[in-house]
């Protein structure tokens, strides 16, 4: 009988430690403790989806849209009672990072339990958009697991990256606006924002472009421009005619657009003895960002082109060395196409980056431009692309643009065994608030060429040092250092008023002494801008007046001028003019219009044969081949007067890529005093048509 006892104690203890050890317990809230075991997983689902909906907030871009759907969301209680979340699938980006972020604030529990031992749990819930209250139970994706069955997990995730990446792009939010890309610049399309950046009181540094969107944006909405000029369609082709990118995709940490570039346009020259001008330009335009601090973008563009006569035989007159016949201003290096027209590619391309708030740091192939007016004495962007590194630094009252670039010399007196002479050049420009009408640029330049293995000269990368320095300890022919000077002044919130000086040589003396000496070399700029002009929203009327005096930007070694391939640096004209320039600009939302009239006095050189001297206006002479030392005047040589006068109207068509519809008839008359081979009497008139894809500037106005 004892051992009968016995026996049935010790099962009855086995039953008792069995019920106990084997029970498996779900994790459990701080709430849900005083509720009987077959409760628990219940209490534990209705305490997940309780926190879940309370803290969710569905993102403006979901509500906007009208998205009715689930987020399923694959989540882990480990053994330390901590939530993790897994995986997340939803249509929207935001709604994953909506999910993680509430599950992240979740209260630490009690860990769920196997054979009296804490263990980890995966569940999965579906959270239906737009929020309602619901009846949810989670799904327990673990039961009992072992180390085998977290790995058959983590396989699981990692084979789900690519559909993740794929379920990760959201529709496109026009990031761009806010990014560090530039806005390309082409005057018509600066002065829609012109004023906002020139508000008396606003701290804003409007002398070194491009500007990038996110510095921009702080005084003029894209998003809301563009929504004003929305044009309603629900069709795929209606919106990607008139409002959209042609490809946009956007994700958690990326975006990227690509387009198609064109330039199609047919006109006549009344002048010319061919029949017609054209210009076929076909090519894509990609941009793209990467987190909030890196963007990309790059331009390809295949062209020909037959242009007005008088842009032809400029065109040919800049020819590099070699067999191609030209250089299209401001492009590049042309072959021939048939037999009077020409075929110039061109690529353009840039990386940017802000490590930090007050610095942007760029790199690529493009232009840069330095001032307020319709032309530039200090940094132009009349030439063609040209590698360049550029660093932005903002701060205070302050911004300090340095540039280095990679410049070329294509002559044939300069070619080594076929191969173009690079040069560099370092530009410093300094842009100072001082109150909130005025502000003061101060800039300093340099060329440099690979002398005597010189290469480029670190010495240059000093971005606070002052070149003229360098300069004299290289040796005085090693560099050519060019000074400048800025200035705008806000008259009212429609009203600016903007300056530039350019020195490249200046003797006290000689200007003492009355003679007007060769050696003063300089230039200056003076303009104004009326916003809003007779109180007509969106008229912008310019006044501008350039003159540089001879010999200005020219050096006596040979390859040390401020000019690449074959085009000046700075003005269109080079040196030895005075310039008015007149315009006239308006935007009615997708309309656009522009007025504009140049008239100018140069002087050319007569290379005749009988007098072949410098008579300072060609930049790429050598200024020891000046005529005389003293009695130097603008308008020495052939003093010729020019007007270009042109009016152009046209309409948006499309708001993501620019791409535009226009008009446009100019005249032109070119009246030397005396005819060579290279200074033509003309007087023409060119009217032009066409759809472009508006990125760059032309400047037809030679």
């Amino acid at each position: 009988m004892r051992y009968c006892i016995l026996v049935v104690l010790l099962c009855f203890q086995f039953l008792a430690y069995g019920q106990e050890a084997f029970y498996d317990k779900p994790p459990v809230f701080e709430g849900c403790k005083t509720e009987a075991i077959a409760n628990l997983q219940h209490c534990f689902d209705n305490k997940v989806f309780n926190l879940l909906f309370q803290g969710f907030k569905v993102p403006e871009i979901v509500s906007k849209e009208n998205y009715k759907g689930d987020v399923v969301i694959l989540f882990e209680v480990n053994k330390e009672g901590e939530f993790r979340v897994m995986y997340v699938d939803a249509v929207y980006g935001k709604l994953k990072e909506e999910a993680i972020r509430v599950f992240n604030d979740f209260p630490k529990v009690e860990p769920a339990t196997y054979n009296g031992k804490p263990t980890f749990k995966q569940y999965s819930i579906a959270l239906k958009i737009p929020l309602e209250d619901q009846t949810v139970s989670t799904k327990d994706l673990s039961n009992e697991k072992t180390i085998e069955d977290e790995l058959t997990a983590l396989e699981k995730s990692a084979k789900s990256e690519f559909d993740d990446i794929k379920s990760s792009a959201v529709p496109y939010g026009n990031k761009a606006f806010t990014s560090q890309l530039n806005i390309p610049f082409t005057h018509g399309d600066y002065s829609k924002f012109d004023r906002a950046t020139n508000l008396v009181g606003t701290n804003s540094h409007t002398g070194a472009k491009p500007f990038i969107y996110e510095e921009i944006s702080k005084y003029h909405d894209f998003e809301l421009e563009k929504e004003a000029l929305k044009k309603e369609g629900s069709s795929w082709g209606a919106k990607k005619l008139w409002n959209e990118h042609l490809v946009q995709l956007q994700g958690k940490d990326y975006w990227f657009t690509i387009d198609p570039v064109f330039d199609l346009q047919a006109g006549k020259d009344t002048d010319a003895d061919f029949n017609s001008t054209f210009n076929n330009t076909r090519g894509v335009y990609i941009q793209g960002g990467l987190g909030k601090k890196f963007n990309f973008s790059a331009s390809i563009y295949e062209s020909q082109g037959r242009f007005a006569q008088y842009y032809n035989q400029y065109a040919e007159r800049l020819k590099a060395f070699g067999p191609d016949p030209a250089i299209i201003p401001g492009r590049g290096i042309a072959k021939r196409f048939k037999d009077d027209a020409y075929d110039y590619p061109v690529a353009e391309a840039y990386l940017s980056y802000t490590p930090a708030k007050f610095i942007n740091i760029q790199f690529g192939h493009g232009k840069n431009f330095i001032g307020e007016g319709y032309r530039s004495l200090l940094q132009s962007d009349v030439a063609s692309p040209y590698p360049f590194f550029k660093l932005n630094t903002k701060f205070w009252k302050i911004k300090y643009t340095n540039t280095w670039s990679w410049l070329r010399d294509v002559r044939p007196e300069v070619t080594e065994d076929g191969a173009f002479l690079t040069k560099y050049i370092a530009n410093h420009y300094l842009s100072w608030n001082v109150s909130k009408r005025l502000n003061i640029g101060l800039f300093e330049s340099v060329i440099w060429t690979n002398s005597n293995d010189r290469g480029f000269d670190v010495n240059y990368l000093n971005p606070i040092i002052f070149y003229r320095a360098i300069e004299f300890e290289t040796g005085q022919d090693a560099g050519n250092a060019i000074l400048g000077a800025s200035a705008k002044y806000k008259w009212s919130d429609d009203v600016n008023f903007y300056g530039q000086f350019i020195l490249d040589e200046f003797s006290l003396d000689d200007i003492k002494g009355g003679e007007k000496s060769w050696k003063n070399k300089y230039g200056y700029q003076l303009g104004v801008k009326h916003y809003n002009a007779f109180k007509v929203k969106d008229l912008m009327l310019q006044m501008e007046y350039n003159q540089v005096r001879p010999y200005t930007y020219s050096h006596n070694t040979v390859a040390l001028n401020y000019g690449h391939n074959n085009q000046p640096f700075a003005h269109l004209w080079g040196a030895n003019f005075k310039e008015l320039v007149l315009i006239g600009r308006y935007h009615y939302k997708r309309w656009f219009g522009e007025a504009k009239l140049v008239a100018g006095l140069r002087g050319f050189d007569f290379n005749d044969g009988t007098d072949d001297s410098s008579y300072g206006g060609d930049i790429y002479r050598n200024y020891n081949d000046r005529a005389f030392d003293s009695g130097v005047e603008i308008g020495q040589g052939i003093k010729t007067k020019t007007i270009n006068a042109s009016i152009q109207g046209g309409y948006l068509i499309n708001t993501a890529s620019n791409l535009k519809i226009f008009a446009d008839i100019s005249y032109r008359n070119f009246n030397p005093e005396a005819e060579t081979a290279s200074v033509l009497n003309n007087s023409t008139v060119w009217i032009n048509f066409g759809i472009r894809t508006d990125l760059f500037n032309w400047y037809f106005d030679l």
